[in-house]
């Protein structure tokens, strides 16, 4: 956290809503005004929130394909019964909920795609180490889709995590080679480091 404490309050406002006080309480995700499990089970309830410049998490759920059946579909009872328990959902589209609480399970990282409890950075992407979280990932998607298109988009992260790593490193030495032609400007000590903790460039 140590690029985000440092920040001006008002670029922390939206971090500290959620990172301070509601982590991993119940209120978190069941409203105190309303504690309904039916409610929770809204993929809202995530968007307060996994959204914004940082994680943009609510914007691509809701602009995916998933995204748009929950919003054509959320009020209607027969496509969303969100009376059930997530066990026994036979939702026509998922939920945040429905995929990340597989079941009713409340540890939601069990499920995410977080490059780091995936096995997906350059280092260790298809280590053996990560194949029975890699395969718990395919199988949630094997609910409505075929095994084999839950493995392709995984691969297809595996890729994206591989040009994205090669693409951060090729623009780091333009930076760097900036700094050593005396063309860039250190970073301020009292401004933010950059997110690897590191003040390096302005």
């Amino acid at each position: 956290c140590a690029w985000s404490i440092e920040r001006p309050p008002g670029d922390t406002a939206g971090c500290t809503f959620c990172h301070t006080s509601s982590e991993e309480r119940c209120s978190t995700c069941h409203q105190g005004h309303q504690f309904d499990p039916a409610v929770a089970r809204h993929s809202e309830q995530c968007k307060a929130c996994h959204w914004g410049k940082d994680h943009r998490d609510w914007e691509a759920y809701d602009i995916s394909i998933h995204g748009v059946v929950y919003q054509v579909n959320k009020w209607n009872p027969t496509e969303f019964d969100f009376s059930k328990k997530l066990s026994d959902a036979d939702y026509v589209g998922p939920t945040c909920q429905y995929c990340h609480m597989r079941g009713g399970h409340h540890n939601v990282q069990r499920l995410s795609t977080v490059y780091t409890s995936m096995g997906m950075s350059n280092a260790d992407r298809g280590a053996p180490l990560w194949k029975e979280k890699r395969d718990t990932w395919v199988s949630v998607c094997d609910d409505c889709h075929s095994p084999r298109f839950a493995r392709e988009n995984l691969q297809a992260m595996d890729e994206a995590c591989k040009d994205a790593g090669l693409k951060y490193t090729e623009t780091f030495k333009v930076a760097e080679n900036l700094m050593l032609d005396g063309m860039g400007e250190p970073m301020p000590k009292d401004l933010a480091p950059d997110w690897s903790g590191q003040h390096i460039w302005s």
